[in-house]
């Protein structure tokens, strides 16, 4: 690409306040969305504020999580995702046949970058970060397994809003602002021949200085019927990927697609 398109991570914000009447479902997931890579451990003040709820509803559902095992509670009082959870997420289809597929492949270009390599879905206007695969000495990153950022917000982003449906890619446009995707794209214009450019090269290349230097290559993964379920990237602290580099990541998102389509699997929305 002519121009490289800088990403970086976001953090989620605070669930909005549910509506009054909601559905007891509805508010454990308020609860349960209050966590985030920022605040992986939570007091039941910082529950309530963050999820919106009622300190006396926060408390009732908390307890009630922490007896299924969903929540765990420290020492000091606070509270964690339990590991019950992570046993149901890994059970979803669409990404467990997807990691399963692209493990292996993700696994040889980290011993050839010797740094991070990312996997990531679309879920409606954002991206999920289901793998991630990193060296012991890898430079710092934001993202983890289960982090939610908005697409234009890192490469992996890019490339699933790139082919992402209409209605997607429209909302991204009229919603973007300076910034979002760092200092390369100046607006909705920028952004649009972008996410063009990325459907002409098969991939993105981006790059960002702070708060630390690092750079990161993507390529989209399709799924059997040829749409574009994952994107696959690597990120390293280099400020300019060598070609080989960027060849290796598309290989590797290739080997992906391959496995998919002879294994079945996958799937977005």
């Amino acid at each position: 690409m002519d121009r490289a398109v800088r990403t970086t991570g976001t953090t989620a914000s605070p669930a909005a306040q549910p509506p009054a009447g909601e559905a007891v479902v509805n508010k454990a997931f308020a609860l349960l969305r209050a966590f985030d890579a920022d605040h992986p451990a939570q007091s039941l003040a910082s529950l309530a504020r963050r999820s919106g709820l009622p300190r006396s509803t926060a408390l009732r559902l908390a307890h009630q999580l922490r007896e299924t095992g969903a929540l765990e509670r420290l020492d000091d009082g606070r509270y964690v995702v339990g590991l019950a959870l992570l046993e149901i997420a890994s059970l979803a289809p669409r990404v467990r046949g997807l990691v399963e597929a692209a493990r292996p492949a993700m696994a040889r270009l980290l011993r050839t970058t010797r740094e991070h390599v990312l996997l990531a879905v679309r879920d409606g206007h954002h991206a999920v970060l289901v793998e991630r695969l990193s060296a012991s000495r890898a430079c710092p990153v934001w993202h983890q397994v289960g982090g939610r950022t908005s697409l234009p917000a890192t490469g992996v982003g890019m490339v699933l809003l790139a082919h992402a449906p209409a209605q997607i890619q429209q909302a991204a446009l009229a919603r973007f602002r300076p910034g979002q995707s760092g200092d390369a794209l100046s607006g909705a214009e920028d952004l649009r021949r972008c996410l063009a450019e990325i459907r002409r090269t098969g991939h993105v290349v981006g790059e960002r200085r702070t708060p630390w230097p690092r750079s990161t290559a993507a390529a989209p993964v399709c799924g059997p019927d040829g749409s574009v379920v994952a994107s696959l990237s690597s990120v390293t602290p280099s400020p300019d990927f060598a070609t080989a580099h960027i060849h290796a990541v598309r290989a590797t998102a290739r080997t992906v697609t391959a496995r998919l389509r002879a294994g079945g699997g996958g799937g977005g929305r």
